[in-house]
């Protein structure tokens, strides 16, 4: 009798925590028949919804992070056509970014940037890029028409909605009007007038690549070496214009500069370099 109620708590336990896996493993990826199920809603709401398209879904995935099925839909003729539908373990619709990513302009703001960056990256790396960069990057303004008038959106970002989808942009063009260069540089020297001559170094590397850029935020600082004592103090601009990189008065600007980003992150005088 013994043996019997023994085996037979063994066995449920044993389904308990076969359960448990399955549970649990469907929490983290989902399951083929769920997977199936959202497959067929996104099919066929692809061809009731888009008509007359070349839209194709290429993919279905679950996403721990909001527990639904991702399914996402491209076009073969339109590079900015691009979007999800999230679509629940039931086989029930929960929403369509399309408008999001595609109406809006979205994607395409986003392929222009990727062009952007890539050639920024490019002249960063180069072996004729003048300094010691540990970060150095550029990137594009953008933002939703919606959202232009935000306290953190800068003046000078482009409205995604103005762009037309599929459409050439010269990214390095655009980066006159619309782009924003990250760099932190290590130096032995840390002074204004150091800040000042990379700052015009900058420039020209960027005036010579043809590439152009509207403001930049520049951090000077002494290298970190191992094993040695590292001197703290830096120099820092924040939104510092192109237009404002030319020699006359440059060391002044950038010394107003510095005491504004100063105030701005609540550094500590003591901590910067006059």
């Amino acid at each position: 009798m013994k043996t019997k109620i023994l085996k037979a708590t063994a066995l449920t336990l044993a389904v308990v925590l076969i359960l448990g896996v399955l549970i649990f493993a469907n929490s983290l990826l989902g399951n083929p028949l769920s997977k199936a199920i959202a497959r067929k809603t996104a099919e066929d709401y692809v061809a009731q919804t888009y008509k007359d398209t070349d839209y194709e879904l290429t993919d279905v995935y679950y996403e721990l992070k909001d527990g639904y099925y991702h399914a996402t839909v491209k076009s073969e003729s339109s590079i900015d056509t691009s979007f999800e539908l999230w679509i629940n373990g039931f086989g029930k619709l929960k929403h369509d970014n399309y408008d999001y990513f595609v109406t809006s302009g979205w994607n395409t703001a986003l392929r222009i940037d990727l062009d952007y960056r890539n050639t920024t990256k490019a002249l960063f790396e180069s072996s004729t890029f003048p300094y010691n960069a540990h970060v150095a990057y550029g990137e594009l303004m953008f933002v939703a028409e919606e959202n232009k008038d935000a306290p953190s959106v800068v003046d000078y970002a482009f409205i995604t909605n103005e762009l037309t989808i599929d459409a050439y942009y010269n990214a390095s063009e655009l980066g006159k009007s619309s782009g924003k260069l990250t760099v932190y540089v290590d130096d032995e020297h840390v002074s204004v007038e150091r800040m000042a001559e990379i700052l015009l170094g900058i420039r020209e590397c960027f005036d010579e690549a043809g590439v152009g850029f509207y403001a930049i935020d520049c951090v000077l600082e002494y290298p970190q070496v191992e094993g040695s004592n590292y001197e703290y103090g830096q120099i820092e601009v924040v939104e510092f214009l192109y237009s404002d990189i030319y020699e006359d008065g440059l060391v002044e600007r950038v010394t107003e500069a510095n005491e504004a980003a100063k105030v701005f992150f609540g550094t500590n005088k003591e901590d910067s370099i006059e």
